[in-house]
């Protein structure tokens, strides 16, 4: 059997699987799963951060950008090249990236896991940068003098494999993602509104979607990369929101390199709309985008900033509006979910001064891409189907960093870890007043957050950053983080 066959045979078997262990769930033959006298609730995954690379292997890669994305997993899945390593290592050091993205083998690692440990799943939500770091310099190294219509088709293929392949692990089950700054047919923190390529992607991106709102999801998805959609039954009058917030990013351009405020404020007022038009209507929000908002705090305590000097904070956004916008819609949106870190995190959006009580919990996703030290994880969240309330979330990690032999057992369960009910505003709000109470870190649960934040260790050590880092859990702003950090002299500085 050619190598062709035989990965093709495995993705089949797979499929095959998957699909019968789908229709072999009580949810799949309509049996009740959940205890009289609870809160309907149900299973969802959260992922993010895949970064997938299809140049793991080099000199597969010139297959790939001519075969169709159907015969990707026969390729990737054939045997590695004589040279693979070598050319791979020459490769990073080529184009300056600091470790290794998610290999095709953890990829399929990670599939595995996800069909097995998030099974009887009812929707997906993937929160960004579905491709790898640095995409186009290997792009170019490994192919030279191509167009960017050949680099924007390789991209598309590759997004479309990330999303036909995690579609594959649960059957049937509807996959919500947004793109992230590496997702982009002209480079990281670079992308044009109103193109040919989120034109193209949004078809991708919404082909499962429930057909009363696919045209309208693919046409704003061309504007922007932003859209609106119902999450499926049994979800009780709730929807999805979510925003490209690349063009809200510091560091964002054009394709040309320019700056453009425009798609960053039409996508802020159409969210208000949105969340104006669910509140109206009695419906509950999730809203899902890539970069977090408010600061940094790994990038500002590495920077060594005199903060308490006049030094300002590193800031994940250009300004603080997306945040302003959502503060004070925790009526509306029930959960807001970021990613971008690749660290398991949270964060609390807080009302305005003044205001009605309505604050916003934010669940930042961690990464499948161990390019940080990581090893890859997901996790699978219950849901109160009637609330649209996080009830409780467990994630899962890998055993290893190249999904060779890799074994994924559970690393925490929200609910157990921190002893709340739910994962609200009142209970992040908690547990972030306990973490801030705590300088030292010698609570457990400050000391479960700390363990927990980089999966498998790594050299992101939170503890050594862990008071100022309290700081902007719940300081969106600039100013007010700096004031937690120093005290309220260092604001008027």
């Amino acid at each position: 059997m050619t190598e062709t066959r035989r990965a093709g045979a495995w993705w089949r078997a797979f499929a095959l699987c998957a699909a019968a262990a789908f229709l072999a769930a009580p949810e799949a033959r309509g049996q009740a799963t959940q205890p009289a006298g609870k809160p309907k609730t149900i299973k969802a995954l959260l992922v993010s951060d895949i970064h997938f690379e299809p140049f793991w292997d080099p000199a597969k890669a010139a297959r790939l950008r001519t075969a169709p994305v159907s015969e990707w997993n026969a390729i990737l899945g054939g045997p590695a090249s004589a040279d693979q390593a070598a050319r791979f290592a020459e490769l990073l050091k080529a184009c300056k990236v600091r470790a290794a993205d998610t290999s095709y083998p953890l990829y399929k690692s990670s599939l595995l896991a996800i069909h097995a440990d998030a099974k009887g799943a009812k929707f997906a939500v993937l929160s960004g940068d579905l491709i790898s770091h640095d995409f186009s310099c290997k792009f170019e190294s490994v192919f030279s003098k191509e167009t960017p219509a050949e680099y924007r088709a390789f991209v598309e293929k590759t997004i479309d494999f990330v999303m036909r392949s995690l579609r594959g692990a649960l059957p049937g089950v509807p996959v919500y993602a947004g793109l992230g700054n590496n997702d982009s047919d002209c480079g990281d923190y670079k992308l044009d509104p109103d193109s040919a390529f989120l034109e193209d992607i949004g078809k991708t991106m919404t082909a499962d979607f429930l057909a009363g709102d696919r045209t309208e999801a693919q046409r704003t998805f061309g504007e922007g990369g932003f859209y609106s959609a119902r999450l499926p039954a049994p979800m009780e009058h709730t929807r999805i929101v979510v925003l490209d917030n690349l063009f809200m990013a510091r560091q964002y351009s054009t394709c040309g390199g320019k700056d453009n405020p425009d798609p960053a404020s039409t996508q802020i007022a159409w969210m208000e709309q949105q969340l104006d038009a669910a509140r109206r209507g009695h419906e509950k929000v999730w809203v899902m985008s890539h970069i977090p908002p408010g600061v940094n705090p790994y990038a500002t305590a590495t920077r060594v900033l005199d903060l308490c000097g006049g030094g300002k904070p590193q800031m994940f956004l250009k300004s603080e509006a997306l945040p302003e916008a959502m503060a004070g819609y925790g009526d509306v949106i029930a959960l807001a979910i970021f990613a971008h870190t690749h660290m398991d995190e949270m964060r609390l959006l807080k009302s305005a001064p003044g205001a009605p009580p309505r604050d916003v919990a934010i669940k930042m996703v961690a990464s499948i891409s161990p390019i940080d030290g990581n090893n890859s994880t997901f996790a699978v969240a219950e849901i109160d189907a009637a609330t649209a309330q996080l009830r409780d979330y467990r994630v899962f990690v890998a055993s290893n960093q190249t999904g060779v032999d890799t074994q994924w057992t559970e690393e925490y369960d929200f609910a157990k870890t921190y002893q709340k009910d739910a994962f609200t505003a009142a209970s992040a709000g908690d547990l972030i007043a306990g973490f801030k109470a705590d300088p030292t870190a010698q609570d457990p649960a400050s000391q479960s957050y700390i363990r927990n934040y980089s999966a498998g260790g790594g050299p992101r050590a939170l503890g050594a950053f862990w008071q100022p880092y309290t700081c902007a859990l719940r300081n969106d702003g600039p100013d007010a983080f700096r004031e937690c950090v120093c005290g309220k002299t260092a604001s008027s500085q």
